[in-house]
C-alpha cells in the first residue's frame, strides 16, 4: 500500500496539473511578437510552483477528508465512545493506517461470526441435551403415576415399588437441576470461592466414607496413600475441591470393574502438590478423552444412564479447577484404567 501513499497520489495530481497549466501558458506566450525569454521562465516557474502546491494542498485535503470519514465510521462500531476515536494524522500515512484499520475489523468481524456461530450450534446441542436428558425422568414419572392413578395403587404389589421408583426419578430431576445450577454460575463467573486452609487428606477420607456404601456395591476398595496419614494443608475452596473429589472417585466407581481399586494418591510440586486419583476400570479411548470435560458428553451412553450419570459431573469438575487457576488432566488405557490428576496451592 506505501507505493499508493496519500502523499505520492497528491504529488503526482499537482504535478500533472502544473504541467497542464504551464504548458497551456507556454503554447499562449510562445506566438507572441513580445516574447521575452527571461520573464517566461521566472513566470513559468512562478505558474509551476504556484499551481503545484495549491493542488498539491488541494488534493491531499480532499483525499484526508474522505479518508477521515472512513476512519470514523469504522472506530465508531470499535468503540461506543466517539471521543474515544483518534484520527489518523494529517502528515502520516493514513490511507495505509486505515487499510490495516480495515483489515483488523474484518478480522475481529469475522472471527466474532464464527464465534457466534459455534455458539449457536452449541446451544442447539445444549438445549437438545437438556430436554433429553429431562424428558427421561419426567416420562418416567408419568407413566409410574399413570399406573397408579389405573387401579396399581391399590395392589401391595406395585404401589411401594412404584412409588419408590417415583422417589428415583424425582431425586435424579433434582441432581440434574442442581447440577445445572452449578454450571451455569461457574460459567457466568459467578461463583466466589471461598478459599481456607483445609487438610486435604482429612477431606479425602470424608469423601471415601461418602462412598464407600457405592464402592462396596461393587466390591471396590477405595485406597488413601497419605504417606502414614501425613497433614497435607492446601488453600482453596473447600467445599467446592469435596465436590471435584466426589465426582472423580464416583466417576471411577460407576466405571470401575468389580473387585478392582480406586487409589488417591498426593505428590509434592514445590508450592503445589499434585492430586492424583486412578482406578483399573474400563478404561477411555484416546478419541473420547478429548471430549470427556464437555458438559452432556458420554463415553457410553447406556452405561451412563444405567448408572444414573447426568454428564455433567466431568465439566462441573474442570470449570471448578480453573476457578481456582488449576488444569485438570487426564491418561487412559482402554480396559486398563483412567487416572485423572490435578493441583492445588499449598498452604
Amino acid at each position: 500500500m506505501k507505493n499508493y501513499s496519500p502523499k505520492r497520489i497528491a504529488l503526482l495530481n499537482a504535478a500533472l496539473v502544473s504541467v497542464f497549466f504551464c504548458a497551456l501558458y507556454f503554447f499562449i506566450l510562445i506566438g507572441r511578437t513580445d516574447f521575452n525569454f527571461i520573464l517566461f521562465l521566472v513566470s513559468f516557474t512562478s505558474l509551476f510552483l504556484f499551481t503545484y502546491f495549491i493542488s498539491y494542498y488541494l488534493v491531499n485535503n480532499f483525499i484526508y477528508n474522505r479518508i477521515r470519514i472512513i476512519y470514523k465510521t469504522i472506530n465508531k462500531f470499535l468503540t461506543n465512545d466517539e471521543s474515544k476515536i483518534q484520527l489518523p494524522k494529517h502528515n502520516s500515512d493514513y490511507i495505509e493506517q486505515v487499510n490495516n484499520e480495515v483489515i483488523r475489523w474484518v478480522q475481529d468481524k469475522t472471527a466474532e461470526i464464527d464465534n457466534l456461530k459455534k455458539m449457536e450450534v452449541y446451544r442447539r446441542e445444549f438445549l437438545g441435551n437438556v430436554s433429553h436428558e429431562l424428558k427421561t425422568p419426567i416420562f418416567n414419572i408419568q407413566g409410574y403415576i399413570l399406573t397408579l392413578l389405573e387401579g396399581g395403587i391399590n395392589d401391595p404389589a406395585i404401589n411401594i415399588k412404584y412409588l419408590q421408583r417415583v422417589e428415583y426419578s424425582v431425586n435424579s430431576l433434582i441432581s440434574i437441576i442442581e447440577d445445572l445450577e452449578t454450571i451455569s454460575t461457574l460459567e457466568s463467573g459467578e461463583c466466589k470461592l471461598n478459599k481456607t486452609k483445609f487438610n486435604l487428606t482429612e477431606l479425602c477420607y470424608e469423601v471415601a466414607d461418602v462412598l464407600e456404601v457405592k464402592a462396596n456395591n461393587k466390591f471396590i476398595s477405595i485406597i488413601i496413600d497419605a504417606e502414614n496419614d501425613r497433614t497435607i494443608n492446601v488453600f482453596a475452596d473447600r467445599e467446592k475441591i469435596k465436590q471435584v473429589l466426589i465426582n472423580l472417585v464416583d466417576n471411577s466407581i460407576k466405571y470401575g470393574k468389580s473387585g478392582g481399586k480406586t487409589e488417591i494418591d498426593f505428590f509434592d510440586m514445590d508450592k503445589n502438590v499434585l492430586v492424583e486419583i486412578a482406578d483399573n476400570g474400563i478404561g477411555i479411548t484416546q478419541e473420547n478423552i478429548s471430549r470427556i470435560f464437555e458438559r452432556f458428553y458420554r463415553v457410553d451412553k447406556s452405561r451412563s444412564r444405567e448408572y444414573g450419570n447426568t454428564g455433567l459431573g466431568l465439566a462441573i469438575v474442570k470449570h471448578i479447577l480453573e476457578a481456582h487457576g488449576q488444569r485438570i488432566n487426564v491418561s487412559s488405557t482402554p480396559g486398563k484404567g483412567t487416572t485423572f490428576t490435578f493441583t492445588l496451592k499449598k498452604s
